[in-house]
């Protein structure tokens, strides 16, 4: 089969596709003909060797976590019935691939209503934006800031929060992305390219800040959206697209009594199992609630390229490969 190995630590140039052996679905497992794999921006913090303190990856390797595709085999002892299903799966052997080798217990199956493609996008970005939904708490008519407003979770944060009746502010960078935000039910967007972003979402909340900000973006520019959050609000920081996770001074945020969560404090919540939150995920879309924004797909074999995109932040909402 054909798939995307990482051979050495470097720049998108080192994901090359290669013929590998097929992998053998064993007792428990079935063999998953993947019909596309999900391309986040920690896999490429993984393959420059930046991850390493918390994924310890080691080359050579086949990157990618999750996938969506059809059953085509099925190993001892596990249920023929799943032969033809199309289904969801997350990989821990790699998702850049023709197929995958997976228990058949982590199985999700796709509703019929939804689009392969929109059902992969929401996997591992709609599991994500149902625990931050969670967490935050939205209300109607406060405001909620969210970072990286076009990204593959945060998209689906500024619909999940306009469904409850709070006012949205998208920030992002560039006309595009904003134009984005906008159409996706913020009412306000500020670009993060701007000096004075920070001071624009305080203009627009009347001074306050927001009630809630959902921080898609780390580094320098979540740490510096922890100015924009109301005195008694809460800060959920997940995003690590800055090369790092936001930093907090935690006794100024005491001192103005506000709540922070990061991803392994939300992820430790009750009611975070992914599996039963990418099925709410999915039932939102089915019910039309939400709508997951694929801005790229590519062949397999342009890995790279989807790499150099993400890092370039020149996309808007998901990465996709097709084999």
């Amino acid at each position: 089969m054909r798939a995307v190995r990482v051979d050495e630590f470097g720049g998108p140039e080192v994901l090359v596709a290669r013929e590998l052996p097929d992998p053998e679905p064993g007792p428990g497992e079935v063999l998953v003909e993947v019909g596309a794999a999900n391309v986040i921006y920690l896999d490429t913090l993984i393959r420059g060797g930046a991850a390493r303190d918390h994924f310890p990856q080691t080359p050579p390797y086949v990157p990618g976590g999750s996938v969506v595709g059809r059953v085509a085999e099925v190993g001892p002892s596990t249920d023929p019935a799943w032969i033809g299903v199309r289904v969801l799966t997350r990989t821990d052997d790699g998702g850049y691939a023709d197929r995958v080798a997976v228990p058949a217990e982590g199985l999700v199956r796709v509703p019929g209503e939804l689009r392969p493609l929109d059902a992969l996008a929401l996997m591992v970005d709609g599991a994500t934006a149902m625990m931050l939904e969670r967490a935050a708490r939205f209300t109607p008519d406060t405001w909620v800031l969210v970072l990286a407003a076009t990204g593959g979770a945060g998209s689906l944060v500024v619909q999940l929060a306009r469904l409850a009746g709070a006012r949205v502010i998208g920030a992002a960078r560039g006309p595009e992305k904003l134009a984005l935000a906008r159409s996706l039910g913020a009412e306000e967007v500020v670009d993060y390219a701007e000096p004075d972003w920070c001071d624009r979402v305080l203009e627009v909340t009347g001074d306050t800040g927001a009630d809630v900000v959902i921080d898609g973006a780390g580094g320098a520019l979540g740490s510096a959206s922890f100015r924009a959050v109301a005195d008694g609000g809460r800060f959920l920081s997940y995003g690590t697209a800055g090369g790092s996770f936001a930093e907090i001074d935690a006794r100024e945020a005491a001192r103005r009594g506000i709540t922070t969560l990061g991803l392994d404090a939300m992820r430790a919540r009750s009611g975070t199992d992914r599996s039963d939150l990418t099925r709410l995920a999915l039932e939102e879309a089915r019910a039309g609630h939400l709508r997951p924004h694929v801005g790229l797909t590519l062949p397999l074999e342009r890995a790279a390229e989807a790499h150099a995109a993400l890092e370039g932040r020149r996309v808007l909402g998901k990465v996709l490969l097709v084999p």
